[in-house]
């Protein structure tokens, strides 16, 4: 992907890992994935701890900063931002840094990718 733009390598890597779900026909388009991460970030009370991009009351600052998610080098500051290890660290966070105040939500996989996918839309 040499001299492609942030913003095109991060579509191909959330193409490739089906966080694209509206390619191709499918039933399941990118914006209702998003819909769904968004709500799911709501639910799960995500912006008590994090200042989120399109989340209303989203401004906590216990952890990082989640707005221009797609712009960070790494998640947590041990992986590097990419869709998958997103995935992994909100599916079980403490097993990649155990002394993180970041909760395990008891998301299931589906949910971790809506969720991911919401971010990197913002």
């Amino acid at each position: 992907m040499s001299g492609a733009g942030p913003a095109v390598a991060v579509t191909a890597c959330l193409a490739a890992v089906g966080l694209l779900g509206g390619c191709g026909g499918q039933s399941d388009p990118l914006a209702k994935r998003a819909e769904r991460g968004h709500d799911l970030i709501v639910t799960n009370g995500c912006g008590s701890c994090h200042r989120i991009g399109g989340v209303e009351r989203a401004n906590g600052d216990v952890g990082p900063s989640l707005t221009e998610f797609q712009s960070k080098p790494q998640i947590a500051g041990r992986l590097p931002n990419n869709p998958d290890e997103v995935v992994r660290w909100l599916l079980n966070p403490q097993a990649i840094d155990p002394p993180t105040l970041m909760p395990n939500l008891g998301l299931t996989p589906e949910q971790a990718r809506d969720i991911a996918n919401y971010l990197y839309t913002q």
